[in-house]
């Protein structure tokens, strides 16, 4: 809890156990359905393990928490001792987990108020982030949600994918877009998943991406950038891409994450990349 506002999120912002316990945040977790089974993301099924069985499986989908879930986290916090509670979630243009969070705010004894970042993954986190310190540095929750549509609007975002068959089967690809041969360099924009480069080696590939973060850092100007670099099970290039970046003048802050399942469902093994934020947000 930050003060008497409790914060609700999702699991698909990927944010570090670090983070979680530091603010007390309440965690929501997406699931993933493989072969028919279904696992509670960070819960039921580690990134691990989903990696480790996702190239066997004959089918994968995932989730939003239930509206139940939402009501039982909500009911938490007000035993807590919360005077309101801050639902910060995964893009309902991605999830309908803004839509579960709403429905149940109306069964909440005390006020909700659910932001929809617009984002996943660690760009969802980024937003997070923003209005979780928005809270702790003494604003509103309306101050926080006003951060939060702010970095919405700034985060930017490069990644490869070796999985492109299984982003195509999720309607992930923006509409018209084409993957050339060798690695696509891509960025997830409002319309989906947008090719930006195009690279012969993995080597190559973390060049244009650490480029593309290196160019945010210039056009920030003075501001300085807050950088996600995670992976799914391809810690080599995260690894890489991370010394490279961390190099970058205007680079303030990395954090490293990992993609779980419900992200992770729909781009596949080896995916790796870096979001950012120029930072204070304008």
């Amino acid at each position: 809890m930050i003060g008497k506002t409790a914060v609700v999120v999702d699991s698909a912002a990927y944010l570090p156990q670090s983070i979680v316990d530091r603010y007390g945040l309440l965690v929501a977790p997406l699931s993933v359905e493989l072969d028919g089974q279904q696992y509670r993301e960070g819960i039921d099924i580690t990134a691990e393990e989903f990696y480790e069985r996702l190239d066997s499986a004959k089918s994968v989908s995932t989730s939003q928490p239930s509206v139940g879930r939402f009501i039982e986290l909500y009911g938490m916090a007000a035993g807590a001792g919360a005077d309101e509670v801050m639902s910060i979630h995964i893009g309902s243009n991605i999830s309908g987990t803004v839509q579960s969070a709403g429905l149940a705010s109306e069964s909440s004894s005390v006020p909700v108020t659910v932001v929809d970042t617009g984002q996943a993954s660690f760009a969802e986190g980024l937003c997070v982030l923003e209005g979780i310190e928005a809270l702790a540095e003494g604003g509103s929750v309306a101050e926080a949600g006003a951060r939060v549509k702010a970095a919405s609007k700034a985060v930017g975002n490069t990644f490869v994918v070796k999985a492109l068959d299984l982003a195509r089967r999720g309607g992930r690809l923006a509409s018209g877009e084409e993957v050339s041969a060798g690695i696509p360099v891509m960025a997830l924009t409002g319309e989906g998943m947008k090719v930006m480069g195009s690279a012969t080696t993995l080597d190559e590939a973390t060049e244009l991406m650490t480029r593309h973060v290196e160019e945010a850092a210039r056009a920030a100007g003075r501001r300085r950038l807050r950088v996600g670099v995670g992976h799914g099970a391809a810690p080599e290039i995260a690894a890489a891409m991370r010394a490279r970046i961390a190099q970058i003048d205007g680079v303030a802050e990395v954090i490293e994450y990992v993609v779980g399942p419900a992200v992770g469902a729909h781009t596949g093994v080896g995916t790796a990349g870096a979001v950012y934020l120029a930072r204070p947000v304008v």
